[in-house]
């Protein structure tokens, strides 16, 4: 599951790229590719049952769609507009650095210790060596991937968000519900944004794999990995799938891969291994044995 979620969320930037080239606007892809995932996932849910209790809930899922689907989708969108598909999916590899920084405001959330804040400077080191060294076009580059980053702190507070306050919700009912609500949202600027001219096939295809495989699929997994795993390790999906973009544009798109870009790369995905794991990566986890727990005898 691991694997495939950072397959499919590494392709994603891939398919955007592809349809932002044959000149389709950002709202109409954010609401093709959830209209797509919600057609899909939410005849499976019913199916199955996994929409029992969501009506309860109506309120927090569309919150949470707000949070983890609209505006992360529309500014990493736009953002790619100005920089690279490959550089889009190493910038959203800063998403644990936010989920580090939000621990010491958000209640409940797991703090890490001063190893991990050091992770979170190499990180933003990263971040700033690509927007002021590797990232073309000047100025609009530099707003673009700011905005991208600006994006992953939605992710943050999303996985936050669905630990605490969506617990024992089925993962194919929320991200079919999440989808539904987010193309609802974007509906007014997409119908302000049809493209006034018949798409390639290639964007065409492109939309569809973002829909059905980057969005639909591929939340389905992190939702399961956020509530089996947690959100810290769900989020470590982020230091997997940049290495997935990187692949798909130099190969697919003919992106340049500098040393800068090199650079950048290892210092984002390294400094958010950190700030995660709160851990040098060549070092392992110290195992601490579990507490031994002895049930008290019932009376004779």
């Amino acid at each position: 599951m691991f694997a495939l979620l950072s397959a499919f969320w590494g392709a994603s930037y891939l398919f955007i790229k592809v349809a932002l080239e044959d000149d389709i606007a950002p709202a109409f892809i954010v609401f093709a590719r959830c209209a797509l995932a919600a057609l899909v996932l939410l005849p499976a849910a019913a199916h199955i049952g996994a929409l029992r209790g969501l009506r309860e809930r109506l309120g927090s899922l569309v919150l949470l769609a707000l949070i983890q689907v609209t505006a992360p989708f529309m500014l990493i969108t736009i953002g790619e507009q100005e920089i690279t598909s490959s550089l889009t999916g190493i910038l959203v590899a800063s998403a644990p650095i936010f989920t580090f920084l939000l621990a010491f405001v958000l209640p409940g959330a797991e703090r890490a210790g001063a190893l991990s804040l050091f992770g979170v400077a190499i990180g933003i080191a990263g971040v700033a060596l690509l927007l002021g060294v590797d990232a073309p076009g000047g100025a609009s580059a530099v707003v673009g991937g700011l905005l991208v980053v600006l994006a992953t702190l939605g992710y943050g507070i999303g996985a936050w968000f669905l630990k605490r306050r969506l617990p024992g919700v089925q993962p194919v009912g929320a991200v079919g519900a999440t989808s539904a609500a987010t193309a609802l949202m974007v509906l007014p600027l997409a119908a302000l944004s049809v493209p006034d001219h018949a798409p390639g096939i290639d964007a065409i295809g492109s939309l569809a794999a973002l829909g059905v495989l980057g969005t639909g699929l591929a939340f389905v997994f992190f939702y399961s990995l956020v509530a089996s795993e947690g959100p810290a390790k769900a989020s470590l999906v982020a230091y997997v799938a940049p290495a997935f973009s990187v692949v798909y544009g130099v190969t697919l798109l003919d992106e340049h891969f500098t040393v800068a870009t090199a650079a950048g790369l290892v210092l984002i995905v390294g400094g958010s291994w950190i700030a995660a794991e709160g851990r040098l990566p060549w070092r392992r986890r110290m195992k601490v044995p579990a507490e031994v727990v002895v049930p008290a005898r019932e009376p004779a």
